[in-house]
């Protein structure tokens, strides 16, 4: 969908004809500032909810727009697009780094895990230091690849021409700007209402969720339907291929494989929906893997053009200076390693080698992401897992927090380079961007940190009545679990071995003829 609206507003280089910012214009103004901070502490507190509930962090730069519009519009009636453009980099920036929210869960997943030895629980304020080095250190690491990705290789981002086009049609003042903010307004308020009359919201709760009519089997497991617009907007955003994927692992997953395992004696008459957890989150997770990695492999020319061409890469004149860069990478990196090391118990090396590692965990993922609208970020994880896991051997913290850190350092380019293309498009300065976005993390981090404890404790991240099951975490995770037992160990051997063998098939075979006969883009 977001390829389309690339090829629709013209091409990978496509620069709005008002791109040139009338001079004296203001942009990283006062208003745009503590509007932009104001936006920031929303997004990051109501982003962990949505990433947690749906398994997968939708795309913020539109949204973050929309509520740069509304921030702005509701105060002032002369602020501009650049302006806008300020605010929506600061939600974006703070909505991810409250995405990894996903590995807080993931801790507190191994924690309650009877097969692993692993106990880790963070104070927010431990959280906090922790997430802000780390997010910091990964804005800053974005600065010289904005300039090689979005400037010199002119890569798509198809999202981030979707966001730019979003903020020239919300300057515009005209019948599309209140037609968008109407539509905007009316769907925050029916979700909110619906929200409130659930039972998930333990207010009114005049909604309870309803498992569906059927077999025994069924009533175990859980399959029924929760009163939400959340998931509705997320399956409206997100496409066809991707909700039918869903869909069909949820029948696959909770209604066909529990009569199969009962069938065969996997599981006994009076299981739990654990029992059957067990048997679907190995393959499911090793499918995941398995998927991820062949999807990168089958772009390996990608790959190999993104280390070929990076050290021609120059500098813009409104680029945020480098020495600025070198002095900050070297300032958040020492506190990185310090806080990880006093925190986190990580040895001083470890943190240094997940540093080194995010630089091309970065570099690869962004190249994918330009061109194909795919953030593989998550996927590349996994790929970090495995390298810890040889450098430390059965040390499941180091491979957890060690990869955790290069996952939340690369996962800060994914959505803010989106936001350097929308402000390519409009002629916004970066570095004025770049200097939102470093006040911005610090309150994303301080979202989530405080966030998390509440959602957990309210909705449940583990046992049989979560109502946060995260299945990004339980990737994480499980595949931390499998790495600290060894990848032929009995327990895991029959249903790794499947997910690998099927999700290989899917991605390395399947989806390239469906590529190639034309029947998805």
């Amino acid at each position: 969908m977001a390829r389309d609206i690339a090829n629709e507003l013209g091409g990978p280089d496509h620069v709005h004809a008002a791109a040139a910012k009338p001079a004296g214009v203001r942009e990283l103004s006062l208003r745009s500032v503590l509007c932009g901070l104001a936006v920031a502490a929303v997004m990051g507190a109501s982003y962990p909810y949505i990433v947690l509930k749906l398994g997968f962090g939708p795309n913020v730069s539109v949204v973050a727009a929309f509520f740069g519009y509304l921030a702005l519009g509701i105060v002032f009636k002369d602020y501009n697009r650049w302006e806008n453009n300020i605010v929506q980099t600061a939600g974006t920036a703070a909505a991810q780094t409250a995405f990894m929210c996903v590995l807080l869960a993931a801790f507190d997943m191994l924690s309650a895990s009877q097969t692993v030895s692993f106990n880790l629980s963070l104070t927010p304020l431990e959280s906090f230091m922790w997430l802000t080095s780390a997010g910091l250190l990964g804005v800053l690491l974005a600065v010289p690849m904005r300039q090689h990705f979005v400037v010199d290789e002119k890569l798509t981002y198809a999202d981030g021409l979707a966001a730019g086009e979003t903020l020239i049609v919300l300057d515009g003042r005209g019948a599309g700007a209140r037609l968008a903010a109407r539509a905007l307004a009316i769907g925050a308020i029916a979700s909110a209402a619906v929200m409130l009359m659930t039972e998930d919201a333990r207010v009114l709760a005049w909604f309870p969720s309803i498992t569906l009519a059927g077999t025994a089997v069924m009533m175990t497991t859980g399959v029924g339907l929760n009163w939400s617009l959340l998931s509705l907007g997320s399956g409206m955003l997100v496409g066809l291929r991707i909700n039918v994927s869903m869909l069909l692992g949820m029948v696959i997953s909770w209604i066909i494989a529990p009569y199969a395992l009962l069938h065969y004696g996997v599981i006994k008459a009076n299981f739990t929906k654990n029992d059957v957890l067990f048997w679907v989150m190995w393959p499911a997770t090793a499918m995941l893997v398995a998927s991820g990695l062949a999807a990168l492999v089958l772009r390996w020319k990608i790959l190999v053009k993104t280390f070929r061409n990076l050290s021609t890469a120059s500098a813009g004149a409104d680029s945020f200076p480098m020495k600025w860069v070198v002095t900050g990478v070297f300032v958040t990196a020492i506190a990185l390693i310090v806080t990880q090391k006093l925190n986190l118990g990580l040895d001083l090396w470890m943190t240094t080698a997940a540093i080194v590692l995010s630089v091309p965990m970065m570099l690869v993922g962004l190249r994918v992401l330009g061109e194909t609208n795919w953030g593989p970020i998550s996927s590349l994880s996994n790929v970090m897992q495995v390298i810890f896991g040889a450098l430390a051997p059965g040390h499941i913290l180091a491979n957890m927090v060690a990869s955790g850190t290069t996952g939340t350092i690369a996962v800060e380019s994914e959505a803010l380079m989106q936001d350097y293309k929308a402000g390519h498009m409009i002629g916004s300065s970066p570095k004025n961007l770049t200097i939102m976005q470093l006040l911005a993390t610090p309150i994303g981090a301080a979202a989530v940190s405080w966030t998390y404890p509440l959602l957990r404790d309210t909705y449940g991240i583990v046992g049989e009545n979560a109502g946060l099951s995260s299945p990004i975490s339980r990737r994480w995770a499980g595949f931390a679990e499998i790495l600290s037992k060894g990848l032929s160990h009995e327990l895991y051997m029959v249903p790794l071995a499947s997910g690998f063998i099927a999700g290989e098939a899917i991605v390395a075979v399947i989806v390239p003829l469906l590529v190639v006969f034309g029947l998805v883009h």
